[in-house]
C-alpha cells in the first residue's frame, strides 16, 4: 500500500488570467479583479484518475488544502493529518509536508506553482519526493508533471528507480511583475519522472545567433502580417522581437495587443482581451513555447485562456522559435485547462523558425486518452 501526502495551495493561480503574473502576496488583489480560484479543479482531474487506481492510501489537510478534492474525486482511503485555520498560508504548506514525513507519507503529491514548491520542499528536502500538480501562473521549476492527468500516471506508476534530480526555481515575483526575469536555484528535489512526463527548468537563450534567429522570425512575421487584424503577443523575447519589428513597445512578460503597427492594449488581462475579440475583429495569437519546457499554452500565458483561443481559433495561432530553442525542445505541450481546446491542436503543430522557415513539432499525447 502506497502512502502519498496530498495537499492543494487554494489560491494558485489566481493571478494569471488577471494579470499579475503571479498570486504570492496578492490574493485580495487577484479577487478584487475578478479572478476565480482554479487549483481544486486540477486537482481534481488527477484525483479522480488515482481514485480507482488500488493500493493508494492518501493522508491530506482539512478544508480546502486536500479533504475536500479527494472526496469530490470519489477518493475512499484517506486520513486528515493537518488542521488549519482561516484561509491556508504558506506555513500551513510547510506544516503539512511535516505532518506527511511524520504520518508515513513515501511521496508528497501537490497542487499549486512554484512558491507552493518551495514551501513544500522547505519542510520535506531531499528526504521525501515530491510531485507538483501545475496550476500556478510561471510554474519554472521542474518538479511538476506535464498536465494534472501525467501527474497520476506517474504516481500511479512510480517506483525508486524512477526518481531523479530536479531542480526548484525561485522567481523573483516583483521583479517578473516589471517586466523582469529574475531567478535562482533554491533546491534539488526528488521527482518521480518518465520520459516527457515532467517538464525541464525553464532555460533563457541569450547566444549571439538566437539574437540573430529572434530578428529573422520578427522581419518575416511582420512581412505576412494583416492589416486591420489584432494580433496578440504572448510573453518572451521572441514576440518581443516581433514587436520591435513593427515598431511598438512590448511588455515582455505580459500579454500585448497590436493592429496595423499600433499598440491597442498592453500587459492585458483575460477579461480586457475578451472584450476585444468581442467587437468581432479578425484576430490572431503569436505565442512562442517557454524556454526548455515547451509549453505553447497553459505556462505564463494563462490570460490566453480557452475561450479567448475557441474564439481566435486553433488555426489562428501561429506559434514562433528560435532553431536552438527548438533543438531543446523536442515535444510541445499544449495546457490551456479544457480537454476539447487541446485536442483540436492535433499531433503536430507548425513553428516559424526563421526567415520563411518553419519546422512541425510533435505534440505531447496526453495519457490515458484525458486532457487537462
Amino acid at each position: 500500500m502506497r502512502c502519498i501526502g496530498f495537499l492543494i495551495n487554494p489560491v494558485a493561480g489566481m493571478g494569471g488570467a488577471v494579470g499579475l503574473k503571479g498570486t504570492d502576496g496578492n490574493v485580495e488583489e487577484a479577487r478584487r479583479r475578478g479572478a476565480v480560484p482554479l487549483a481544486n479543479n486540477r486537482a481534481h482531474i488527477t484525483l479522480s484518475l488515482l481514485a480507482v487506481e488500488p493500493g493508494i492510501r492518501f493522508i491530506t489537510c482539512s478544508g480546502q488544502m486536500g479533504e475536500e478534492a479527494l472526496i469530490q474525486a470519489g477518493v475512499k482511503d484517506y486520513r486528515v493529518v493537518y488542521h488549519y485555520m482561516g484561509e491556508s498560508r504558506a506555513d500551513d504548506t510547510r506544516q503539512a509536508a511535516v505532518a506527511f514525513k511524520n504520518g508515513g507519507a513515501e511521496l508528497v503529491l501537490f497542487c499549486g506553482g512554484d512558491g507552493t514548491a518551495r514551501d513544500v520542499f522547505d519542510s520535506t528536502g531531499r528526504e521525501l519526493p515530491i510531485l507538483g500538480i501545475p496550476a500556478g501562473v510561471k510554474m519554472y521549476s521542474a518538479v511538476f508533471a506535464i498536465d494534472p492527468a501525467t501527474a497520476a500516471e506517474l504516481i500511479s506508476g512510480y517506483d525508486v528507480s524512477s526518481f531523479r534530480d530536479s531542480e526548484i526555481m525561485d522567481v523573483d515575483e516583483e521583479a517578473y511583475r516589471a517586466g523582469e526575469l529574475k531567478t535562482r536555484l533554491y533546491g534539488i528535489a526528488r521527482t518521480p519522472v518518465r520520459a516527457g512526463k515532467v517538464q525541464l527548468s525553464k532555460q533563457v537563450f541569450e547566444e549571439a545567433d538566437e539574437e540573430r534567429a529572434k530578428g529573422e522570425i520578427a522581419r518575416f512575421i511582420h512581412e505576412i502580417m494583416i492589416p486591420d487584424v489584432l494580433y496578440i503577443l504572448g510573453a518572451g523575447t521572441t514576440t518581443e522581437a516581433i514587436a520591435r519589428e513593427t515598431g511598438v513597445k512590448k511588455t515582455l512578460l505580459g500579454i500585448d495587443v497590436i493592429k496595423n503597427g499600433e499598440t491597442v492594449a498592453s500587459d492585458i488581462n483575460e477579461q480586457t482581451l475578451w472584450d476585444l475579440l468581442l467587437q468581432g475583429v479578425e484576430a490572431k495569437i503569436l505565442i512562442s513555447p517557454i524556454g526548455a519546457q515547451g509549453f505553447i499554452l497553459g505556462r505564463g500565458n494563462q490570460q490566453i485562456s480557452p475561450r479567448v483561443v475557441r474564439k481566435v481559433g486553433p488555426g489562428n495561432i501561429i506559434v514562433v522559435a528560435t532553431p536552438h530553442k527548438l533543438r531543446e525542445t523536442p515535444l510541445l505541450y499544449v495546457d490551456s485547462g479544457d480537454s476539447s481546446i487541446d485536442a483540436a491542436f492535433g499531433d503536430t503543430i507548425l513553428v516559424v523558425s526563421g526567415y520563411r522557415m518553419a519546422q512541425r513539432k510533435r505534440l505531447y499525447q496526453h495519457p490515458r486518452g484525458q486532457k487537462s
